[in-house]
C-alpha cells in the first residue's frame, strides 16, 4: 500500500466503525503511504456489512492495516495482514497489540505469501503500490494458489482511469472514485457459488 505520489503528513487515522469505533492507528512518515481515506472506507464497509461477520480476511499491501482492522472492528473472525516493508509491519504489529486483536502479520510479499498458504479468503483487500503492476499477478495468484472460497469478494484499489486485468470469473459488484482513486468490489464466481 505505499505509492510513490505525495502522501499527507503522518499522524493518526481513525477506525470508523465496530467495536473498535474511534481508534486510532498511527500513521508513519513513509513515502508515498496512502491509507485508504475513511470516506472510502466507509462506503466500501457499507458494501460489506451483511458479508464481513464471521470472515476470514486477506489484508494484501496493508500499509497502516486500516481495512483489515476496520474489518475486526466489525467483527471479521480472522485477518491475515501481508505488508513487504519491515517498519509498516513492525508498527501495525504494535496496533494490533494494544487495540487487543489476535491477527496474523507477515512480513513478505503477495505472491510468496499467496504461493506458501492454505488458507481460504472470504474477503481479499487487494491495494498494491500505484507505481506497481502487482494488480494482475496478485489477481491470478489468488486463483492458481486456491486461496479464494468460491464466493468471496475481492476489494482493489488502483489509480482511475486504469482496468487491470483480473480474472474472467471476478464481476464488478460495485465501484467508487475518490479523487486519483478507483475503488472497486468484486465477487468470485467459484465452480459452486451461487450469485
Amino acid at each position: 500500500m505505499v505509492s510513490p505520489r505525495p502522501s499527507s503528513p503522518p499522524g493518526k487515522l481513525r477506525i470508523i466503525g465496530g467495536a473498535l469505533r474511534g481508534s486510532r492507528i498511527a500513521v508513519p512518515d513513509v513515502p508515498g503511504l496512502r491509507p485508504t481515506p475513511n470516506r472510502v472506507r466507509e462506503t466500501l464497509f457499507n458494501w460489506l456489512a451483511p458479508l464481513i461477520q464471521g470472515a476470514k480476511c486477506l489484508d494484501l499491501f496493508a500499509g497502516t492495516g486500516a481495512l483489515g482492522i476496520e474489518a475486526l472492528s466489525r467483527g471479521a473472525a480472522h485477518v491475515d495482514f501481508v505488508e513487504t516493508d519491515a517498519r509498516l509491519a513492525a508498527l501495525l504489529r504494535e496496533n494490533l497489540s494494544r487495540l487487543k486483536q489476535d491477527a496474523g502479520v507477515d512480513c513478505s510479499d503477495a505472491p510468496r505469501f499467496l504461493a506458501q498458504g492454505t488458507q481460504r479468503y472470504d474477503i481479499v483487500f487487494l491495494d498494491p503500490p500505484f507505481a506497481s503492476n502487482w494488480w494482475t499477478t496478485v489477481a491470478q495468484a489468488l486463483e492458481t494458489h486456491g486461496r479464494l472460497q468460491d464466493a468471496a469478494w475481492i476489494y482493489i484499489e488502483s489509480p482511475a482511469g486504469s482496468m487491470p486485468d483480473l480474472p474472467r470469473n471476478w464481476t464488478l459488484h460495485r465501484e467508487g472514485r475518490a479523487g486519483e482513486v478507483r475503488y472497486v468490489l468484486y465477487r468470485r464466481a467459484g465452480p459452486s457459488a451461487k450469485l
